[in-house]
């Protein structure tokens, strides 16, 4: 499709699937090569990187250990500035390498605190792969380790990523059509 539209919002085609699907292949290679020998855990952060998260273990095609964890920082179109937990990493990450999963790194505030709060529980060595990166919205230091695609500051939508809770399931990613 070329175009949506969620609630009052209209959507044009962003990224398609195939480089998509290009960006997670790449990632995977490069995780593989950085882990070999190290205990890992990834963190698939909810609700928007599931997809992501789903496609790059398929890719990593070996066995590690995954969990979930929920925090959120937005509503509607914009971040709120406000880290709030929903549903923490319940493993032990204790001398652990720990890799995050994240749909999209934005201001960068969800995962600048994320990474603070699992060195203080003691993970070894905290990584963060984004499929999708802003470099222009960054509001806080923080350097991905793993980046999918960079894009520019543009509101987007599908492939995970929604506008409340609308959008998620479309394997292309959209972009506000004004």
């Amino acid at each position: 499709m070329d175009k949506i539209q969620l609630k009052d919002k209209r959507f044009k085609l962003f990224i398609p699937e195939a480089e998509i699907k290009k960006a997670i292949a790449r990632i995977a290679g490069n995780i593989k090569s950085d882990i070999e020998g190290k205990d890992v855990l990834f963190v698939c952060v909810l609700n928007g990187a599931f997809m992501f998260a789903s496609e790059l273990m398929a890719e990593m095609d070996g066995s590690y250990e995954v969990s979930f964890a929920r925090y959120s920082s937005y509503a509607g179109t914009g971040s709120t500035g406000v880290l709030k937990e929903i549903m923490p990493i319940k493993e032990n990450v204790k001398g652990r390498t720990v890799i995050l999963l994240e749909d999209i790194i934005d201001t960068g505030f969800t995962m600048y605190n994320l990474l603070a709060r699992l060195k203080e529980m003691g993970a070894e060595e905290v990584k963060l792969a984004t499929m999708l990166f802003k470099p222009e919205s960054l509001r806080c230091e923080l350097k991905p380790d793993y980046v999918g695609i960079q894009i520019p500051p543009a509101f987007i939508v599908g492939h995970g990523l929604d506008y409340d809770g609308l959008g998620r399931a479309y394997r292309d990613i959209y972009v506000i059509d004004d």
